[in-house]
C-alpha cells in the first residue's frame, strides 16, 4: 500500500492540523503522493458544523424562536453534540462513497477534528462507521495544553472567526473543553502502533509539534514525511 485512504487528523486546538493541511494543499499531486502517500485529497473538518451551530442559534434567537444548542456565551447545552459532529462528517464521507464507490482508489480524505475530556478521542472514534474505519489511519499532532493555548491566542483574528485557519476560543472554553484529553491513555505513550476501535485495529502515528514545526515548511515537510511513512509501514505490517 503506497497511499493513505482516510487520515484522521486529530489533536488539541491549534496543534497544527490546519497548517498541515494548508501545506499539503500547496504541493503538486505527484509530489504529495510520492513524498507523503497522500493522493488528491478532500478535507472534512467538523469545525464547519460547530460554527454553523453557532450561526443557526443566532438566527433562531433573532427570529424569536429561542436558542436550541448553545447558550448566550456559546457553550453547548448538551455535550453529546460533539458525537453528532463526528457522525455528521462520517456521513459526508459515506455519501461520497455511495456516489462513487471507487473514490478512494484515487483520492485521500482528511478528517480533521479536535477533542478534549477524559474519553475524548475514544468516544469520538466509536461514532465512526465501519466504512470509514476500514480505510482509516490516525495522525495525532501532539502539543501540550499550554502550547495549544499559546497558539490558539496567537491565531485569533476576530474578523475571520469562521475561518478554519484563524478560528480560536476564549481561554475559559479552552480550559473547559480541551485542557485534558485521553490520547496518552489510548496510545499507551507510544509514538506509533494500533488502537482497537469497534473490533478493528487502526494504525496511528504521532507528529510531535513542540517545539513548533508547522510554521517552517522544511521542518513541517520532514516531520510529515516521517509520520506518513510510519503509517504506511503499519498498514503493510498489518496486511
Amino acid at each position: 500500500m503506497d497511499k493513505l485512504d482516510v487520515i484522521l487528523l486529530i489533536g488539541r486546538p491549534a496543534a497544527g492540523k490546519s497548517e498541515t493541511i494548508d501545506f499539503l494543499k500547496q504541493l503538486p499531486d505527484e509530489k504529495r503522493l510520492q513524498d507523503y502517500h497522500i493522493a488528491p485529497f478532500e478535507e472534512l473538518d467538523d469545525f464547519l458544523y460547530v460554527w454553523q451551530t453557532f450561526e443557526n442559534d443566532a438566527i433562531r434567537q433573532s427570529m424569536g424562536l429561542g436558542r436550541r444548542d448553545t447558550d448566550d456565551a456559546l457553550y453547548f447545552l448538551d455535550d453529546r453534540i460533539w458525537d453528532f459532529f463526528i457522525e455528521r462528517i462520517d456521513l459526508d464521507l459515506r455519501k461520497k462513497l455511495a456516489r462513487d464507490p471507487l473514490f478512494l482508489k484515487g483520492h485521500t480524505v482528511m478528517m480533521e477534528f479536535a477533542r478534549g475530556g477524559e474519553n475524548a478521542f475514544a468516544n469520538a472514534f466509536q461514532h465512526l462507521s465501519d466504512d470509514v474505519l476500514a480505510h482509516a489511519a490516525i495522525l495525532y499532532i501532539d502539543v501540550s495544553f499550554e502550547e495549544s493555548l499559546r497558539k490558539n491566542r496567537r491565531r485569533y483574528r476576530p474578523n475571520q472567526a469562521d475561518s478554519i485557519l484563524y478560528h480560536s476560543l476564549e481561554d475559559a472554553k479552552m480550559e473547559r473543553y480541551y485542557k485534558d484529553n485521553d490520547w496518552a491513555c489510548l496510545s499507551e505513550g507510544h509514538d506509533e502502533g494500533f488502537i482497537t476501535v469497534k473490533g478493528r485495529r487502526v494504525p496511528f502515528a504521532v507528529f510531535h509539534n513542540e517545539p513548533e514545526k508547522t510554521l517552517d515548511p522544511q521542518l513541517l515537510g520532514a516531520a510529515l514525511r516521517d509520520v506518513t511513512d510510519r503509517l504506511v509501514t503499519l498498514f503493510i505490517r498489518e496486511g
